[in-house]
């Protein structure tokens, strides 16, 4: 149900397939019966439970248009013990297609004018992007380039949208967020016309909602209907497939371009550039231990050349992945964002591995998360999969840890890690490779042994205890209110002895 709930929010395509108890025992409390159309109906797009042999061709058809059509999600088939040994009949629809799901693929051209008009007029305007422009295919991630080119305006992106647009661009403004750039922040909370494609205003992104960006008009591109509107209220609806709406928004502003002044958004650019001067991922590295953030840099240095996917599980370490590891194309970055699922990251990078037998895959994952699936090192032996496991280990639950120093009064309960296994020796006994670095000097040499094996690895990268995530916007707080690390000038807010943000 977890994994279910997972790629129902982050908007993931999956067939789920279960097995159930004889139609003549449902409802009797039969041994391992259990209501899994009950217990899914709230996490999944659509569930059905197969009475009949004869159907389950149909509705196999079915469920995988339902699954990823409109906005992808996941689909439950629940199957009973008799139709499954069943003999049936196959057989395919003439139209796969659901009887009352029609999701809507062409934009409203109304609703186009009018959103090209706010972005014309706009002074200080700002494109606010989502996974959604990643779950429409590469096609909607070049359309989104192509409209940022033609407008000039900056661009930024939740975590799920990271890819979509190239991270080199000097109009990328970098991830939006709790933990996102300085500039992407202000600029949200600043911004006088916002265009929002393929996000859903999600409470990581937007804060405070009476403090979310208030003085700017909102645009929202979205196929789900039910997504606009429901958090935040935006002046222009647009409902159609993220690429056919960048397309036809491109197409209007084409369409009025010798009306249309650029000129005017210079002087938000140069505010833009004064935020950016701030360095907010700006770290210190020390002479030995190995800073979480440098690892991660490292890595990136010595992957960029390759066909790299990369795939975390949660907490400090998926922030550090985010902002530290720069993605110039689409669908390069796996990460669990709605939910937030510690054990994430290892499966996911076998099941990026089958389908990219050739490319790198790399779980940048934390020591906590990472024991939560290390179970799975079996199957990635079993099926001969060189999957690369990045583990920055500070013997903590990181993220649980800066939490309870920031708001808890430093009462660290059940977030310190002491009895972890060794990681070079788990590898060893699975049969994969083991490798652990524990200074900065040998870092280099630990990726670069890592990415040459061609078996399982598990890399045990021992990190700074102590580093935080840095910025962080508190929980319930605006954009605007952004921390910054302690390691800046320290105009922004007072320090504590322990070299934490007072808030």
């Amino acid at each position: 149900v977890t994994g279910i709930t997972d790629a129902l929010m982050d908007s993931i395509p999956m067939i789920v397939l279960t097995g159930q108890v004889p139609t003549t025992l449902i409802g009797t409390d039969a041994f391992q019966e259990c209501d899994t159309v009950g217990i899914t109906r709230h996490c999944t797009k659509h569930n059905y439970l197969v009475m009949d042999p004869d159907r389950l061709g149909p509705i196999m058809h079915e469920a995988f248009h339902i699954a990823t059509h409109g906005r992808p999600g996941p689909v439950v088939i629940d199957i009973p013990k008799n139709v499954q040994v069943a003999t049936g009949t196959y057989t395919v629809p003439e139209i796969i297609q659901h009887n009352s799901y029609r999701p809507q693929i062409e934009p409203d051209a109304d609703a186009i004018a009018a959103a090209i008009d706010l972005i014309a007029a706009a002074e200080r305007p700002v494109f606010y992007t989502g996974g959604g422009v990643i779950n429409a295919g590469p096609d909607a991630s070049a359309a989104l380039r192509q409209l940022v080119s033609l407008t000039g305006a900056p661009i930024t992106s939740t975590l799920m949208g990271l890819g979509a647009f190239p991270a080199d661009d000097p109009k990328w403004l970098g991830m939006l967020g709790m933990h996102g750039t300085y500039e992407a922040n202000m600029a949200m909370h600043d911004c006088d016309v916002m265009i929002c494609i393929g996000a859903r205003f999600d409470d990581r992104v937007t804060g405070r909602v009476d403090g979310f960006s208030p003085r700017s008009k909102k645009i929202h591109v979205d196929i789900d209907p039910s997504s606009i509107n429901k958090n935040v209220g935006v002046d222009v609806a647009i409902v159609g497939d993220a690429e056919n709406s960048l397309n036809a928004l491109s197409a209007a502003w084409r369409r009025r371009s010798n009306t249309v002044s650029r000129e005017k958004i210079e002087p938000w650019w140069a505010q833009i550039r004064e935020w950016q001067k701030k360095e907010s991922y700006r770290f210190r590295q020390g002479s030995r231990t190995i800073k979480p953030q440098t690892a991660v840099r490292r890595l990136y240095e010595a992957t960029k050349h390759l066909d790299t996917y990369i795939t975390t599980d949660v907490g400090q370490h998926q922030m550090w992945a985010a902002q530290h590891f720069p993605f110039d194309k689409p669908l390069r970055w796996m990460t669990s964002g709605g939910l937030g699922t510690m054990g994430y990251g290892f499966p996911a990078a076998i099941g990026v591995q089958i389908a990219h037998p050739e490319a790198t895959v790399v779980c940048i994952s934390g020591d906590a998360s990472w024991v939560m699936n290390m179970q799975e090192m079996s199957t990635a032996m079993q099926y001969g999969l060189p999957v690369k496991s990045f583990i920055l280990n500070n013997s903590y639950m990181g993220m649980v840890r800066q939490w309870q120093d920031f708001f808890h009064g430093q009462r660290h309960s059940q977030s310190y890690m002491d009895a972890l296994p060794d990681f070079v020796k788990l590898a060893e006994a699975f049969g994969g490779v083991g490798l652990r670095a524990t200074t900065i000097d040998e870092l280099d040499g630990v990726i670069e042994a890592m990415l040459r094996s061609d078996r399982p690895v598990i890399a045990d990268i021992v990190v700074e205890r102590s580093e935080n995530v840095y910025p962080m916007i508190p929980g319930g707080a605006a954009h605007n209110e952004i921390k910054l690390s302690p390691e800046d000038d320290g105009s922004h807010e007072a320090i504590s002895e322990e070299g934490m943000v007072l808030v």
